[in-house]
């Protein structure tokens, strides 16, 4: 590989082997070297590849000026994260993670301290991303010496959150605000307490994160199979009178007319939590 910009003396610009843009990480790789040398392969330690030349720049302008160490450690959370998280991460993760906790250690040894408003939704809801962010935490205070709290470890998560679904963090937000909404309605609609360690459970948080990732951007699939919708319906009145609660909810809160289709995968899974209740006194609706 060549040499095509020397960023600062740890990371340079350079083309793979199939000619597309990439930026190499290594510890003195660009000291007292020039555009057009061959990069000592033995000193790199990360090779960044991103999705667009946009977003490769933007890398760029980030790790420009944040010490090695930073990286790092970044690097070493984003890699055990993807074995704690099975669905594919957004590449941008390396740009905001790096940026995030680089300010984030930057106020800690400043004395600068702030609370996480989700913190107990995060640590509900995200319950991978949250051990994410508390192995992010416990890294960075093996590896850099700074001690972040657990307020850190929730944002951290966040992070994680946004590359799976692709949203900007003020999105992440709204969706974990709604799926909180959601379970509060389902409560309160059938007077139950859900019952979390099952199996069903998980299907409907697993379908609450795309359904409010849906919701929060206004992005639709819509379904041509009104018989379908009407049988769902007739067999299982109450989950789609609940359903139609949410629905109201969606649509006075965030102004958006919520489809049938939608409609009837929520009252699928609502008809499954109620299951999990099978051998209790059937809840009573209150109205």
């Amino acid at each position: 590989m060549i040499i095509e910009k020397i960023i600062n003396n740890n990371i340079v610009s350079s083309f793979d082997d199939k000619g597309k843009e990439v930026v190499v990480m290594g510890r003195g790789l660009g000291f007292k070297c020039k555009p057009g040398q061959e990069i000592d392969m033995n000193k790199v330690e990360k090779i960044f590849r991103m999705e667009s030349s946009e977003e490769l720049e933007h890398l760029r302008s980030v790790l420009a000026d944040i010490s090695l160490e930073n990286i790092q450690v970044c690097n070493e959370i984003i890699a055990y994260a993807k074995n704690v998280i099975t669905n594919k991460l957004s590449k941008n993760i390396y740009i905001t993670l790096i940026d995030h906790i680089n300010f984030a250690i930057a106020r800690q040894r400043e004395g600068i301290h702030f609370t996480n408003a989700l913190q107990w939704e995060i640590k509900k809801f995200y319950h991978p991303e949250y051990t994410v962010g508390l192995k992010a935490v416990e890294l960075i205070k093996q590896r850099m010496g700074v001690d972040l709290s657990v307020d850190e470890a929730t944002s951290i998560a966040l992070h994680f959150v946004n590359a799976e679904l692709g949203t900007e963090m003020s999105n992440t937000i709204d969706i974990t605000k709604l799926i909180q909404n959601v379970f509060k309605i389902v409560t309160y609609h059938f007077q139950i307490n859900i019952i979390e360690d099952s199996l069903n459970y998980e299907r409907f948080l697993t379908h609450l994160k795309f359904f409010s990732e849906r919701v929060v951007t206004n992005r639709y699939n819509h379904g041509e199979e009104e018989e379908f919708y009407k049988i769902i319906r007739m067999q299982y009145p109450d989950s789609y009178e609940c359903a139609r609660k949410i629905k109201a909810y969606v649509e006075q809160e965030y102004k958006v007319p919520l489809p049938e289709e939608e409609m009837m995968y929520l009252t699928i899974h609502i008809t499954r939590i109620l299951k999990d209740h099978q051998g209790e006194n059937s809840p009573k609706t209150k109205e």
